[in-house]
């Protein structure tokens, strides 16, 4: 069965972003709840569908299909109706890793967020300096939760959430 795990943190320092390669990336979800996400995903010339099942906070089931991009654009304006997300997906090494710093626009402005795939939930890793807080555990900071409650109306900064 194909796995994805995943840590994700907050970003610290954003100079980190300067100079690395990055894509645009609009997602919506057909379907979502605590347990399963059907998701589309257009960035820059492909689209994907992807469906996800929660085995843990780290761990998830992942299936991803390409699709047409005419296909992704239809069905994001036609049967995602619980908001989007857009955002601006950099990639930079560190390491000996490939990290994912997600850059989000719109509702989820502000919110600067790295993840890094692991094979093992046990995988050892380096934490760079330019990442903050882990939010891995944290089932706000997942896009499909993003897209029903953004980031703009939680009305409390993430610098400030591990001392709820």
């Amino acid at each position: 069965m194909p796995t994805e795990i995943e840590r994700k943190f907050l970003v610290s320092d954003t100079g980190i972003l300067q100079n690395s390669h990055c894509i645009h990336i609009l997602q919506g979800y057909l379907f979502s709840d605590d347990h399963s996400v059907f998701r589309l995903r257009l960035s820059d010339n492909s689209a994907t569908l992807t469906i996800k099942g929660k085995i843990s906070d780290l761990e998830r089931l992942e299936y991803e299909y390409l699709i047409p991009v005419e296909h992704a654009k239809e069905l994001l304006s036609g049967f995602c109706h619980h908001g989007f997300v857009e955002k601006i997906r950099h990639h930079v090494e560190f390491d000996g890793n490939l990290w994912e710093i997600d850059e989000f626009m719109g509702d989820n402005s502000g919110l600067i967020v790295a993840e890094i795939e692991l094979k093992t939930t046990a995988e050892k890793f380096s934490v760079p300096p330019w990442a903050g807080a882990e939010v891995s555990h944290d089932g706000r900071y997942t896009n499909s939760q993003l897209a029903r409650h953004p980031f703009s109306q939680w009305g409390i900064r993430p610098e400030n959430d591990h001392e709820k």
